[in-house]
């Protein structure tokens, strides 16, 4: 039996923070519908690159196992099937900007009058509430007013633009997973739904547990390369003879030693963590000059397998994807398509006794449970087909 077996989800994302968080549930065996619609494309949809379809592996891997579902929900015919599906998807995510589902008639507060037990979870740039809360944004602008990226930089240095959506997927995504799940379990106490408005901004602003919660405590503010964790130390990323790179985490002194043996500098196993001190600076000078000696390959003979020094490569995504570890852990499954053949996507990382994830199919094409959810509920032939030629099914 699947974990979350019976939950069952109305996904009106079009953006990468709700698809992922329905993506989670779904491996774990809910059922999810994705409400979208021709006229407001899920972006998702269109990034290549495309298969011999012309579809999204984006889309297909963050839509796996989802029902489609095209609604023109501009239509009260629309707002009307969703208010039936509720009556069974009684949990809904969705990323509008703050008051589009209420001028859809879609909000919480109409929608828990047909049914009480809805949980609805919104999930925006700044929330639904204070003076940003209708300001657009993006995961770079997110985690610029968190206060991270300034001291997640080099000095004097511009902040790198990150290859993962940090604030969209820990912000957006696993907030929204968290708080679903908490209502659901009190749900099962009380009966009652809830209304959970996740904000990224706010999300991601608590990312800062380490250096934010020290200002806050002792007013001393956390600068570039200035912090034990942030290259301030030799806890660091070091090129090597050919332009690769290795992450040095060794802080803790048995590692340290291991890693002062490896790279032939035993005289300073003892050197301190103060960035400013001497012995520090020279310490990490010494670990520079050193990984420069050797090519990533011949580096990674030296801390193979067997070292435990907390020293590991950069890889690119393909080395990751054929790392022995990742492939234990079976982190790049085969999802099915709808026509039979299959589609290699990134795994769920749940390992769960008694319990395997669930991949039933490959995001499917706009539409393609229509009809199928439809006649679940109630809707004859002669219905389905009248909602069609007036563009209630789009």
């Amino acid at each position: 039996m699947s974990i979350l077996k019976g939950l069952k989800i109305l996904d009106f994302s079009s953006l990468l923070p709700g698809s992922f968080t329905t993506m989670l549930f779904a491996d774990l065996g809910a059922d999810i519908i994705h409400v979208e619609s021709e006229r407001r494309v899920d972006l998702m949809r269109i990034m290549p690159p495309y298969d011999h379809e012309k579809e999204s592996f984006i889309h297909q891997h963050l839509n796996r196992s989802k029902k489609s579902l095209s609604l023109n929900l501009k239509t009260p015919e629309a707002v009307e099937i969703v208010k039936k599906l509720i009556n069974e998807y009684d949990i809904i995510i969705e990323g509008f900007r703050p008051g589009v589902m209420e001028r859809l008639g879609l909000d919480y507060d109409t929608l828990k009058k047909v049914n009480p037990k809805l949980i609805y979870s919104s999930i925006t740039g700044f929330g639904q509430t204070g003076p940003y809360s209708n300001r657009p944004g993006h995961d770079i602008n997110y985690l610029s007013v968190s206060g991270i990226l300034d001291y997640s930089r080099l000095k004097d240095k511009k902040p790198v633009a990150m290859g993962v959506q940090i604030a969209d997927l820990a912000g957006g995504s696993l907030y929204a997973a968290v708080g679903i799940l908490a209502c659901a379990l009190n749900r099962e106490k009380t009966g009652a739904g809830k209304y959970i408005d996740v904000s990224m901004t706010d999300s991601v602003f608590t990312l800062n547990a380490l250096y934010g919660a020290a200002f806050l405590g002792s007013g001393v503010l956390p600068k570039p390369e200035e912090e034990i964790l942030n290259g301030g130390t030799f806890y660091d990323h070091y090129r090597t003879k050919d332009g690769r790179y290795f992450s040095v985490g060794s802080l803790e002194p048995q590692f340290r030693k291991l890693l002062c043996d490896a790279l032939d500098i035993p005289e300073l196993i003892d050197s301190t963590f103060n960035a400013s001190s001497y012995t520090q600076k020279r310490f990490k000078e010494a670990i520079k000059d050193a990984f420069l000696t050797k090519t990533f390959d011949e580096w990674l003979d030296v801390f193979g397998d067997n070292f435990e020094g907390c020293v590991e490569p950069v890889l690119t995504f393909e080395e990751a994807s054929n790392h022995p570890q990742l492939k234990a852990r079976k982190m790049i499954v085969e999802v099915p398509k709808e026509e039979g053949t299959g589609q290699k996507q990134i795994g769920s990382p749940f390992k769960i006794s008694d319990h395997e994830p669930t991949y039933k199919f490959a995001g499917v094409k706009l539409g393609t449970h229509t009809e199928e959810i439809l006649t679940e509920i109630g809707y004859s032939t002669e219905e389905i087909q009248r909602l069609q030629q007036n563009g209630v099914l789009q």
